[in-house]
């Protein structure tokens, strides 16, 4: 029996019920067994072409969706639809070919999201290459500044990272992953130094002094492979809030102290905010709510272009990646289209003052959750947020599986699990004080089967 595609080749004529079968004999087609419709979705609410059941997403595209789906100012603005119809027709190589779009899309990332002392860019499709394109700035970096010392420059230069890390699946990325060996297993890595990552257990104020031993055991460790390393440590890496491990909170005073350690030791202080930036988590980046001042930070998802910014201690090296060419490139350099796609966003950003309301309706977000583990002892503790990057921890992983699950099938909520036993949700940061508490209610209705 043929289809469609068969038939005449054109993928407009593929209907919903083939979409699997066609994408099935190709690859791994084990995802959600929804079929998106990309015209009816709008916001936070995403419909399934097969059933026309709505779901209220609070995955977002594995947070990757700043506005949600088919976000009206975007949609309704014929102009912007015809730039980026214009712009999609090709790809340029934006490393060597330049466009008017393409300084428009720099100068509102600037405007926005940059910042001062971190004036260098370098964009790249995919967060593990901005990861990676990050180590190699701490990689060049390092070696010569060892170079200036005398010391070779093909030294074991080396990246220093937490436990319960993600930082991609990339070439250098997967010598940091640590979260799930499905991921990293069998594939060749370096044996870089990982010390204890001090996730912060909630509420705070209940768990001072096992907060603080944590901190001080990992800052124990990182002081004893700096100087194990015998200075082949190029940088220390971390998520502010490790995402993918379990929303790991991380303490502004632990991370200060990496900080301080990197500076003493001669490494760069590097900061993955795939994640946590670009308003997640109620500010341009999550470092800016914690005390930092970091060299490099790598950005992706909801920047909708991956890439790099850096400056501080990067240019004390005055023949560093950014000012050499070709030592950091690549064709495409971020893809164009998507970059005046970020353009507009980033004007919504502007104009509605988006961030302005993030930080009260993670608050929304986080005190629900409070209150459900209140509600519900022994199924729900550990409730935490910053911004709407909110998690709350179930008994054990089977619970929390059984938990999204019922979620999605008998509450059409979609939410994102993490780590060992984590619920992670990630709603647009246009999600409303209504949607949140229908989450909230679906959550509590679920937890109230299992009593």
């Amino acid at each position: 029996m043929s289809t469609a595609l068969e038939t005449n080749n054109r993928y407009d004529d593929i209907a919903p019920a083939e979409v699997r079968d066609v994408l099935g004999r190709h690859m791994l087609v084990d995802g959600y067994d929804l079929v998106l419709d990309l015209a009816a979705s709008e916001g936070s609410w995403i419909v399934d072409a097969l059933t026309d059941r709505r779901y209220l997403d609070f995955q977002s595209f594995f947070a990757s969706a700043p506005l949600g789906v088919n976000p009206p100012q975007l949609r309704n603005d014929r102009d912007f639809m015809r730039r980026l119809a214009a712009v999609a027709t090709n790809k340029p190589s934006n490393p060597d070919i330049y466009t008017v779009e393409y300084a428009t899309f720099v100068a509102a990332f600037t405007r926005v999201l940059g910042d001062p002392d971190l004036p260098l860019l370098h964009f790249v499709e995919g967060g593990a290459l901005a990861v990676e394109n990050a180590l190699k700035v701490a990689f060049d970096w390092k070696a010569r500044r060892s170079g200036r010392r005398g010391r070779p420059r093909n030294i074991n230069l080396r990246a220093m990272h937490l436990e319960r890390a993600f930082h991609g699946r990339g070439g250098y990325t997967l010598s940091l992953t640590n979260t799930d060996d499905s991921k990293t297993a069998l594939y060749p890595k370096f044996v870089w130094p990982r010390i204890p990552a001090p996730a912060m257990r909630f509420p705070a104020e209940l768990y001072v002094e096992q907060n603080a031993e944590a901190e001080r055991r990992a800052l124990e460790a990182a002081r004893t492979a700096f100087d194990e390393a015998d200075d082949d440590i190029a940088c220390f890496i971390a998520e502010p809030i490790q995402g993918e491990g379990g929303d790991n909170h991380l303490s502004p005073a632990f991370l200060q102290a990496m900080q301080q350690l990197c500076h003493e030791y001669d490494a760069l202080f590097v900061l993955d905010e795939v994640q946590t930036g670009c308003g997640t988590t109620g500010t341009a980046w999550c470092h800016q709510q914690l005390g930092l001042a970091p060299d490099v930070v790598a950005f992706g998802k909801k920047t909708q272009v991956c890439g790099v910014m850096a400056g501080r201690r990067v240019e004390e090296v005055a023949e560093n990646v950014f000012r050499t060419s070709s030592r950091i490139s690549s064709t495409w350099g971020g893809n164009l289209t998507d970059m005046v796609r970020a353009t507009r966003i980033l004007e919504v950003f502007e104009s509605e003052d988006v961030l302005a309301s993030v930080a009260s309706r993670g608050t929304r977000l986080v005190d629900g959750l409070v209150t459900l583990t209140a509600e519900h002892p022994g199924l729900l503790d550990n409730a935490r947020g910053r911004g709407l990057m909110c998690a709350v921890d179930l008994p054990d992983r089977r619970t929390r599986d059984a938990m999204v699950s019922r979620l999605y099938r008998d509450e059409r909520v979609i939410v994102l699990p993490g780590g060992e036993r984590a619920i992670r949700f990630r709603p647009a940061l246009t999600v409303s004080d209504a949607e949140i508490d229908l989450a909230l209610r679906a959550l509590d209705r679920s937890l109230r089967t299992l009593h």
